[in-house]
């Protein structure tokens, strides 16, 4: 059905599942390097985290995790708010992953988790 206003066949967009081009509001990820860098670092921490997870057969936190390190290493700084969020909630006072697996693993990925979050915080504020 043409556009009322060009009189052009509309063109739809296939939606791919992709949302990096969506969420984009504000600088791409490579270019504020330390938010860049705060998330590979996490990003690899949470492959230790899925390796120990997969290890202690934890199959709850394996599930939780395994999509963590590959969205921490590519996602634009909006999901990436999200993504770490989730990791945080992770650790809660009643059930965390403390509780199953060894602090090894748990203890770096929280500190990674929270200079990514700092480092996205610094970006929203407009400190340096």
């Amino acid at each position: 059905m043409p556009d009322r206003e060009t009189g052009l066949p509309e063109t739809r967009t296939r939606d791919t599942g992709s949302r990096s081009a969506l969420d984009r509001r504000g600088p791409a990820r490579h270019e504020l390097p330390a938010v860049d860098e705060a998330g590979l670092f996490a990003g690899r921490q949470a492959d230790r985290l899925v390796a120990a997870a997969e290890a202690a057969r934890a199959t709850r936190w394996l599930r939780y995790f395994e999509a963590m390190p590959d969205r921490l290493r590519d996602d634009e700084p909006r999901s990436l708010r999200q993504v770490a969020l989730r990791a945080r909630a992770a650790y809660g006072p009643k059930d965390s992953v403390r509780d199953v697996l060894p602090p090894e693993v748990t203890e770096p990925f929280l500190e990674s988790i929270d200079r990514l979050l700092k480092q996205l915080n610094r970006r929203d504020t407009g400190a340096a």
